[in-house]
């Protein structure tokens, strides 16, 4: 079936390709905060973003371009200069900086209060939360203050505070963009990335960054894993699913990837957690969890029309 059939005529992905998708963004997304921890040990924390966005952007805008997808206009590229600070430099920058001080997994576990920043910005932005999403949110951010409180992550200044502020702008980043005249999403993606890694080398070259010995083959491979699993693959299969399944179903990578990361973190570079670091997790997991469906629940297709109504219509 071609691209341009109606979507009605569209055949519905079967469970298997589901499935596929759903454990790319799981795995490979989760995978990535321990593939950061091994590329910082060659590469500092803006260059290391600037070599992986710059590498996957251009990969992916001259496939799309290869392909006929029209560029973004000059309207749309002011647009993606100022959404990829708050997209690449504020949220992935900073995640990278944070663990230079911080466990693979501990990061994980903060970027999951995402969601939760996001569904503060909608309210915002006119989007009042239903009974149900301010309980999550409540019990989420519970988690967080309980996560910022104590444990390892207070430990670290620097850690905190660039965990607190990454998935603030990611949040904001998502939902300021959905008011915005952007090109196709894989375009965007690309065009961010490639923005994006221009804002890295600029931060980068401000705290004064050198790579000052030749990298290691693991490092170089985890950066290479960033580009290709996480930039690419990874984001493929998110916007894939999101095509092809319910939203609540795509966007539950925000509650998965972060057990998936202290997974990683724990058996593949011995990092240890603390109950009060697992419980905080759960707690904001928990919050995210109830956000989701109680927004998949108000998202449901109301039920369709009798046939004696249709006709009328």
């Amino acid at each position: 079936m071609s691209a341009a059939a109606p979507t009605a005529e569209r055949i519905a992905p079967g469970p298997l390709a589901v499935a596929f998708a759903l454990a790319s963004v799981y795995v490979l997304w989760g995978s990535t905060y321990l593939a950061i921890r091994f590329a910082l040990a060659s590469y500092p924390p803006f260059l290391l973003g600037a070599g992986r966005m710059a590498l996957a952007g251009a990969i992916m805008y001259a496939v799309l371009r290869w392909r006929g997808v029209a560029p973004p206009t000059r309207k749309q590229w002011r647009t993606l200069w100022v959404l990829s600070i708050w997209m690449v430099l504020l949220s992935n920058g900073l995640v990278n900086l944070a663990e230079t001080q911080v466990d693979s997994g501990l990061a994980a576990i903060a970027v999951a209060s995402m969601p939760l920043f996001a569904g503060v910005f909608a309210m915002l932005r006119g989007r009042h939360p239903s009974k149900i999403e301010w309980v999550g949110l409540a019990i989420g951010f519970v988690g967080v203050v309980w996560l910022n409180a104590g444990g390892k992550l207070a430990a670290s200044t620097l850690g905190l505070v660039c965990l607190i502020v990454a998935p603030i702008a990611w949040a904001w980043g998502s939902i300021w963009s959905r008011d915005q005249d952007l090109p196709s999403p894989f375009m965007s993606a690309s065009a961010q990335m490639l923005t994006g890694s221009v804002w890295m080398l600029g931060a980068a070259l401000l705290t004064g960054e050198r790579i000052v010995a030749v990298p290691t083959v693991g490092a170089t491979a985890a950066l290479l894993y960033l580009v290709v699993a996480g930039s690419i693959f990874g984001f493929t299969a998110y916007i894939w699913l999101l095509h092809h399944v319910r939203p609540a179903l795509a966007t539950s990578y925000a509650y998965v990837n972060p057990p998936i990361a202290v997974l990683f973190g724990a058996l593949l570079a011995g990092e240890r957690f603390t109950s009060h670091d697992l419980g905080a997790m759960a707690v904001i997991l928990a919050g995210v969890v109830i956000i989701t469906l109680a927004r998949a629940r108000a998202a449901k297709p109301a039920a369709p029309l009798p046939a004696q109504e249709k006709e009328r219509s």
